[in-house]
């Protein structure tokens, strides 16, 4: 299978990682906003195309399918652009940055039948698939999920530290991890939701913090608290309080709640998150199916993050 890649930033970087893992895979192209950012990572992992147009890669018979990890406000049109043009594509989260543009890179999937896979990767690391095991075999029941998404970002910086041209938004990007994993886990639609948040940064122009609350109709909940002016340790952790135990994840790593180490290496053929995500993504183009994590299997997330937005939205 030959991919194209979108995006050189530190999530592109960690896609071109576990593709090499893959067997049966070539990366063909590598597209970035600068030629010579494009041509670095070229060099680094040998692939014989540079360039700073997505649209010549969509139009070459030397690309199956696109990665794409470039700024939020451009998943929607070019997950749709791409499909268009004939590829497949795994478009990293979020999809859109608006519920009506979810519903339209849905609605092109249908139309044009190519794969469209979303990069929830919460879905994929070992320590949440050790707990969905477990949820499935009927062992575990979630009663709730405690969830706090920190960074110290009061400038516009990439998960590498690095400057990013665009702005990343709590809601429609971090939230998003949550809400889907949730909804995922439990196997339910949040009924109930609701979300306050802190001042808008006045150059930025969105909310440094925020705080979300979700129900399922069953009475499951989820306590989600954002940050980008935390000063301190940072990422996303996940407390599962179940009622056979509870169980903190931290991206590819769990421990019970006394910090009790599990061990999950033997969870999946690896313990990266993302290569595991790109492997389903592989694995679901060349045996016809839908994947995980495709667009219609994770649009009701975003229906949600919508409907938060509309309640934000009301409270300036």
């Amino acid at each position: 299978m030959r991919i194209a890649l979108a995006g050189t930033g530190a999530f592109g970087i960690k896609h071109l990682d576990g593709l090499q893992n893959i067997d049966g895979v070539s990366v063909t192209a590598v597209v970035s906003r600068r030629l010579e950012q494009a041509e670095e990572v070229a060099r680094k992992y040998g692939v014989p195309v540079a360039t700073t147009s997505l649209d010549e890669v969509l139009a070459s018979d030397d690309v199956d399918a696109v990665i794409l990890c470039t700024p939020t406000q451009l998943h929607a049109s070019q997950s749709i652009a791409a499909m268009r043009a004939g590829k497949n594509v795994q478009v990293e989260i979020p999809v859109a940055d608006s519920w009506a543009d979810a519903r339209e890179v849905d609605r092109v999937q249908r139309e044009t039948g190519r794969t469209c896979m979303v990069g929830h990767t919460r879905r994929f690391n070992p320590s949440h698939q050790w707990v969905r095991r477990r949820i499935l075999a009927g062992e575990l029941s979630i009663q709730q999920m405690d969830v706090q998404t920190y960074f110290f970002r009061r400038t516009n910086m990439n998960a590498a530290g690095q400057p990013r041209s665009w702005t990343d938004h709590l809601l429609w990007h971090h939230a998003a991890h949550t809400v889907d994993l949730f909804q995922y886990q439990t196997g339910e639609q949040s009924q109930l939701h609701h979300a306050v948040q802190g001042p808008i940064h006045p150059e930025l122009g969105i909310a440094m913090d925020m705080s979300i609350q979700l129900r399922t109709p069953s009475g499951k909940i989820c306590t989600l608290s954002l940050s980008f002016n935390n000063d301190g340790p940072l990422g996303t952790f996940f407390r599962y309080i179940c009622d056979n135990g509870t169980y903190i994840a931290r991206y590819d790593d769990l421990v019970t709640g006394r910090e009790e180490p599990i061990d999950v290496s033997h969870v999946d053929v690896s313990t990266n998150g993302i290569e595991l995500q790109d492997r389903e993504f592989v694995a679901a183009i060349n045996e016809g199916r839908e994947p995980n994590s495709s667009i219609a299997s994770v649009l009701g997330c975003y229906q949600v993050l919508g409907e938060l937005e509309t309640q934000l939205a009301s409270q300036r």
